[in-house]
Order: structure tokens, then sequence, then C-alpha cells
């Protein structure tokens, strides 16, 4: 009857907004999107982050936490720039119990109290992904892989001297600080850096790329592993770049 076909069809519409709804609610819980503003000129890297124009520029929050939660959450924002030669990084981070014992190349930064810039310079993940990994006293652990432990190439540090890094504390912090510390890093990636390891999509207007950002501290007396964009695993895990995030160049 006609009343029958008006009742399926208002139930059929029903459900697909149910749909609708139940989509956006859980992509906003895990589908991290950041917008990134493209320069009109050159930053000067010197961890300053109360200056132009990140003074313009929104903050992403690295609030998601990987296994028990800390005792104490450390406050930490990053902000992302581009223009047609690099990419810009800056992160604040209003921290407790800092420590920082690494200071060679490639080291083991995240043991320390530590930031990380997880990204693929496109969105297809399959291409593999950089991982930048630089502790509060600026010393840095960079590679690409294909993906978790397979293809692993180790960035040298003939090609790191070209990344323009900048850090508020001393190299070493030894012993740990347990007061409160707002510590920043802060650096510029030159994107022909990238281009010998992968295909990239240069930076530009509409182009996405994925990525991740994360703070990290495992050995000090206060252990937490933060994400920006949410990673549903049980175990603390960086090296997931399925749930990575976006970037939206601007």
């Amino acid at each position: 009857t006609l009343n029958s076909v008006k009742l399926i069809n208002m139930c059929s519409n029903i459900f697909l907004l149910l749909i609708l709804i139940l989509n956006i609610f859980f992509s906003d819980e895990k589908d991290s999107v950041y917008h990134v503003v493209k320069l009109q000129q050159p930053v000067e890297i010197d961890s300053e982050w109360n200056k132009e124009p990140w003074n313009n520029i929104s903050a992403l929050h690295i609030t998601n936490y990987m296994g028990e939660e800390p005792v104490f959450k450390p406050k930490v924002q990053a902000k992302i720039a581009y223009d047609s030669q690099a990419i810009y990084v800056i992160f604040k981070v209003e921290d407790k119990f800092v420590r920082c014992a690494v200071d060679e190349y490639q080291g083991p930064v995240y043991r320390d109290s530590c930031v990380e810039f997880f990204f693929t310079p496109g969105t297809d993940i399959s291409n593999g992904y950089f991982n930048l990994e630089v502790n509060c006293g600026g010393t840095a652990l960079f590679a690409y892989q294909e993906m978790r432990s397979v293809g692993r190439i180790k960035i040298p540090q003939s090609s790191f001297k070209k990344i323009d890094l900048a850090h508020s504390l001393p190299t070493i912090v030894m012993p740990e600080r347990k007061d409160l510390v707002t510590w920043t890093i802060e650096y510029r990636i030159p994107i022909d850096i990238l281009t010998d390891y992968t295909n990239v999509v240069p930076p530009a207007s509409g182009v996405e790329w994925k990525a991740n950002l994360y703070k990290i501290a495992s050995t000090t007396s206060n252990p937490h592993y933060l994400t920006w964009s949410y990673v549903d695993h049980p175990k603390p895990q960086f090296h997931l770049p399925e749930y990575f995030g976006t970037l939206k160049f601007q």
C-alpha cells in the first residue's frame, strides 16, 4: 500500500541519517586532521614559540595516550607550516620529570623526554614513512621505512645537517628535573631530503599527507606515550601508520 511504501522510505531515511551521524562521530574521534598554513616568508629557527608567524597559526594538541595513563600528563602542543621548499614544525611541552642523556645522532632518543613527527609525504602509507624523533636536548633519530621493521634506512648525518633545528634546553639534562619545565623544539625539513627515499607529493594547496605526532619518555620516572591521532593498540607502539591522521595543506 501507499502508506507502507511511505513508512519504508521514512525508516530507510532514518537509518541512513543514523549511519551518517555514527560516521561523523567516529571520524571525529579517530581521524585527526590538521590544516597546514603556507608561509609568506621563511621562519627563523630559534625554538621561540611566541613569535610571528607562529602566533597566528593554530596548534594541534597531543592528548591521547597509549598504555597506562601517566601520573603526570604533559601538556604538548605543536604547529606545522610549509613553503615551496620545506616543512616547518615547532613543539611546546609543559613537562615534569624531564631528562636527556642521549647526545649522539641516531641514538635511542625515545628513552629521554622526546617529541616525534612520523609522516608519509602523500596519502598512500604503503609508500612508507619517515620518523623524526628529537629529545629535549635537540639530539635526533631520523629514518625512513617501508613499514614497521621493513626496509628501514637511517638517514645519514650529512643529510640530517640540512635540517635547521633549535632547542630551548641544554643538550644534556641530568639528573632528571622533577619541577615544571617548559621546553620547545623547532625545525625546518627541506623537501629535497625526502625525495631521495620515496615518492613525495610536494606540499601545495589541496595536497594531503598522512602523519602522527608523539610525546614520549620511556625511561624517566614518569613514563608516558602520548599521541595526536588516536592509536588503537593495547601496548605503546608508534610505528603504526594505519592510525596516522591527515595534514591538509592550505
